[in-house]
């Protein structure tokens, strides 16, 4: 599995890790910014972005996928920012190879299971007939009766590309994802705690993270801070990219040598 991924600044190493059903391309603007002090190495998980398909997909595989981009690369010793399913992979490397990363920041999710509440938006993309869309804002109006937010509307159409022939088609597996969905859903599988400095950043408006799920999380990340964006839903970066960006580069400035 050789993993997309995209390169940009100067500075210690940074990898960034987007959500389910997100890429890279959701990262740019934050990613640009937290370039400006660091080498920021923005990555499509697998069956996502320009990554490749695979009909294998649950938190260790897509762990040892980035552990294997990040030894090809050279860029040990890492930190690593994950959102949502991408904080899970950061969670599950560093507990699987706590030695090999540098410092976690996990935005908006705990390493605990979750209800599969994706199920019906996954099956409303695939029951959508591309062939008779012509344009993104049709597939956004075949969406509509399952999937009432126009924002989450517009998120998910960002998956589409075109083929050769001009027709409109997913650009991620998403055939791979519903398959392996109930995988996704599963809390991590813990080997050892991750002793380095973590911070688990949470949306204000958002229940991904609840208080109830702070001393689980101090079991397997001792380090844990936990900093909450008041004003922003799960989508901390966008919803209030100020405050998430100070809040990061706090943190990295903080412990760069810890």
């Amino acid at each position: 599995m050789h993993l997309y991924f995209q390169v940009r600044g100067e500075g210690p190493p940074l990898v960034v890790l987007h959500g389910l059903l997100g890429s890279l391309d959701n990262w740019q603007a934050m990613s640009k910014r937290l370039a400006q002090g660091h080498t920021v190495y923005s990555v499509d998980l697998r069956n996502h972005g320009r990554s490749p398909h695979n009909r294998v997909m649950n938190y260790r595989v897509m762990a040892q996928d980035l552990r294997e981009l990040i030894g090809e690369h050279g860029f040990n010793a890492a930190a690593i920012l994950g959102h949502s399913m991408g904080g899970k992979v950061a969670m599950q490397l560093a507990t699987e190879h706590p030695d090999e990363i540098g410092n976690l920041i996990v935005v908006d999710i705990a390493p605990k299971a979750y209800p599969p509440v994706h199920r019906d938006m996954l099956h409303a993309m695939r029951a959508v007939d591309l062939l008779s869309c012509k344009s993104y804002e049709e597939v956004g109006d075949a969406l509509a009766a399952a999937i009432s937010d126009p924002a989450i509307r517009g998120f998910i159409t960002k998956n589409l590309s075109r083929d050769g022939d001009g027709n409109l088609q997913w650009r991620l597996g998403l055939d791979e994802i519903i398959l392996n969905y109930d995988e996704l859903t599963k809390a991590i599988v813990i080997d050892k705690p991750f002793t380095r400095p973590t911070c688990f950043l949470r949306g204000g408006r958002s229940n991904f993270i609840e208080e109830s799920d702070a001393a689980m999380i101090r079991e397997i990340f001792p380090r844990a801070v936990f900093k909450t964006v008041g004003n922003a839903g799960h989508w901390i970066h966008i919803d209030d990219a100020d405050e998430f960006h100070s809040i990061v580069t706090d943190f990295l400035a903080a412990h760069a040598r810890s």
